[in-house]
């Protein structure tokens, strides 16, 4: 465990940690970030109370004898809001962002200074989020994709991300230089996830501002954490509600290469969504009457994000989960 006098060193990362009513996981989380290598560059955990109802402050507070740990509370709910009270209240100049149901790697902090220092023009760089499965995951998912999981594997290569591969660092396990926030802003809140909600956008929109800023950004296979995916994220029922409430976000996030359309939109949804939904629910009724049951699913999650997605932009309605 990093020693606890790090308080009066500069700090050169802020490891900012958001956390609602999950006291029964933040405990691990935070013992994971005190595990890092005795090398490991100066660096503190903010842990932002997101307005927990649970004993989350008295877990935190346990740790606060280590002056690494500051606690910060956030009444208002939802995520960015968190993680930008978050990013106010932090001193370092990197920014790392991750979960209450994640666990870094010891070398984590490590691997970030070690990312920007060799790089020193990019402003963000994530890297790998490795599942540890609570239940053994089912055999549609090879076909439906990992997506609604937060789970990250773009290979052992590092690249940077550009239009051509675009891929999206997500924000339980991802770094921000500061002046990249003083460039964008911070995450926006019309796209958080809040309390409970699924399929939310605030990680994919605040890279699209970044890198349309021209910030340039890094995977490292280096940077490596790993999450916990518990047995009811791999049920159906999940699925179905994180691809509706992801369609619902991507209609209000206006992604420019999603909304280039050659038949421009009607009623505010660009023509391509209307085709693809035609097709997708060809592609569906075909798997169904084959009997290929994983196939059919595959298709009704991309039915029910584009479905989601165009009633979200015609009548602007909150699709409730199912």
């Amino acid at each position: 465990m990093a020693p606890a006098s790090i308080d009066h060193a500069p700090v050169v990362v802020s490891v900012v940690l958001c956390t609602f009513n999950r006291s029964h996981l933040v405990a691990q989380a935070i013992e994971a970030l005190l595990q890092q290598r005795p090398d490991t560059p100066a660096y503190e955990v903010v842990v932002v109370d997101n307005n927990s109802t649970d004993a989350t402050r008295q877990v935190v507070g346990a740790f606060r004898e280590n002056a690494i740990v500051r606690y910060a509370f956030e009444r208002r709910q939802g995520l960015s809001v968190a993680r930008n009270h978050g990013v106010a209240h932090a001193r370092g100049d990197i920014l790392a962002f991750t979960d209450d149901d994640v666990r870094v790697d010891s070398t984590w902090v490590r691997a970030i200074v070690q990312a920007f220092d060799e790089q020193p023009d990019i402003d963000m760089v994530g890297g790998r989020v490795q599942p540890e499965w609570e239940a053994p995951p089912p055999s549609w998912l090879s076909q439906t994709g990992t997506a609604p999981l937060a789970i990250v594997d773009y290979g052992e290569q590092a690249f940077r991300l550009t239009p051509a591969r675009p891929v999206c660092l997500i924000g339980a396990n991802v770094a921000v230089r500061r002046r990249a926030f003083d460039r964008v802003g911070g995450f926006s809140t019309e796209l958080q996830r809040v309390g409970n909600g699924v399929g939310s956008t605030e990680d994919h929109d605040f890279q699209t501002r970044l890198l349309a800023s021209g910030v340039a950004a890094l995977y490292d296979p280096r940077v490596v954490v790993r999450t916990v995916v518990p047995r009811a994220r791999l049920s159906k029922r999940y699925h179905r509600a994180w691809h509706q409430g992801h369609g619902r976000f991507y209609a209000l996030m206006h992604e420019p290469s999603f909304e280039r359309s050659t038949r421009g939109a009607v009623l505010g949804v660009p023509a391509h969504v209307y085709r693809s939904a035609l097709r997708e629910c060809s592609a569906w009724v075909g798997s169904v009457l084959s009997r290929r049951g994983s196939e059919a699913f595959a298709h009704e999650l991309q039915l029910r994000f584009l479905t989601a997605f165009a009633v979200q932009r015609i009548f602007g309605a909150r699709i409730p989960a199912s």
